[in-house]
């Protein structure tokens, strides 16, 4: 059996490496590396797969440099067309792909002519405040398996698809073994990355997708809060993925560590394991990435979720929502600091996901 493994960002790998380091050792597969991997405006992110995996990985350039409505809609028809040409000089038994990003829609769309069998993560979901919800259901129909992180999210795929069969409610592959990872210790943490030792907020914005025009106003919303919230924390921030309009936070957080030098530290890639030490050690999480709706709780953290971008996803009791005004962002920052350490339940965790996804792949055949 060979298998290929879809990544277009440093998100969805993060979420695959346990899996793929477990498949390893029992199936064969290859690697299909596209989307920002390959932008080392981004990180260039290939890197920290090759240094991680010797399989083979095929490399896809199909990023362009700008950000607005029509350099994302370029890119995605520039994805398309080149996994045209992958997909007819390739052959794998079933490939793996994983979430809602355009360009992994566009990658699973150029597949359907050619038959190639998509296992899919994540599906289900709702997401209102961005387009990825629609690519997200796309990739779900254009799938014939379906690993899904909660039964809410199993019944909307067996909706969508209009059939049980072929989907599996696995939970989250992320949250498996996440208790057992070797993190760096909070000095060793601080240290690899220049942050004093002193309580601070891990920042993840995106561009809201849907609202696109209101950007602008919500990056001088989170700019004030985090100018503000900067007299008595350091400031973490993890710099935004290729959507539309990210240059915008860009800009905003490069204008942030200009004047407050000494209180903002940017990461561009953390990497799965130093991102999931950043959620360990710091104070809480505010943003609106998936990781603070899907992750954050196995570390105890709060969350604030800020504006629409994840309306519609489950939520576990640490996430506290707030629109994009930085006197409410502040108003739930004091009371996250009123609460206890958050002891509740995660609800996109599942005992031994990684391992059920592994029996379900072995047993494919076809259906």
């Amino acid at each position: 059996m060979k298998i290929g493994v879809l990544t277009s960002s440093r998100a969805d790998f993060g979420i695959y490496k346990q899996l793929l380091k477990e498949i390893s050792e029992l199936i064969d597969f290859e690697i299909i590396a596209f989307g920002t991997h390959l932008s080392k405006f981004h990180g260039f992110t290939i890197d920290e797969i090759r240094s991680e995996f010797t399989v083979p990985i095929h490399q896809i350039n199909t990023v362009l440099a700008n950000d607005d409505v029509n350099s994302i809609a370029s890119s995605y028809g520039l994805t398309v067309q080149k996994f045209a040409d992958f997909w007819n000089n390739s052959s794998f038994d079933l490939v793996l792909c994983l979430g809602d990003r355009y360009e992994m829609n566009a990658a699973l769309q150029a597949g359907i002519p050619y038959n190639v069998k998509f296992a899919h993560f994540h599906g289900g979901e709702e997401s209102l405040g961005a387009i990825d919800n629609i690519y997200r259901h796309q990739i779900t129909l254009a799938s014939q398996i379906h690993f899904t992180a909660t039964k809410d999210y199993y019944n909307r795929v067996v909706e969508l698809i209009g059939t049980s069969e072929g989907v599996y409610n696995v939970g989250s592959i992320a949250l498996d073994k996440i208790s057992k990872l070797k993190l760096l210790s909070n000095d060793e943490f601080r240290n690899k990355y220049n942050i004093p030792n002193e309580d601070y907020i891990l920042v993840t914005i995106h561009p809201e997708t849907k609202n696109v025009d209101a950007n602008k106003k919500y990056s001088l919303e989170i700019y004030e809060a985090l100018k503000n919230l900067g007299k008595d924390y350091h400031i973490v921030i993890t710099m935004p993925n290729s959507d539309t309009l990210g240059s915008i936070y860009r800009n905003a957080w490069a204008e942030l560590k200009t004047v407050f030098p000494n209180s903002v530290t940017l990461i561009e890639n953390f990497g799965a394991e130093n991102y999931y030490a950043a959620m360990k050690y710091s104070k809480l999480l505010l943003g609106n990435s998936s990781s603070g709706i899907i992750e954050a709780a196995s570390f105890n953290k709060y969350v604030i979720n800020v504006g629409d971008r994840q309306k519609g996803r489950i939520r576990s009791s640490n996430t506290l929502d707030v629109d994009f005004n930085f006197n409410r962002i502040i108003a739930k920052v004091k009371e996250i600091n009123s609460l206890d350490q958050y002891q509740g339940d995660n609800k996109y965790f599942k005992e031994n996901s990684i391992q059920k996804v592994i029996n379900i792949i072995k047993d494919y055949d076809g259906f």
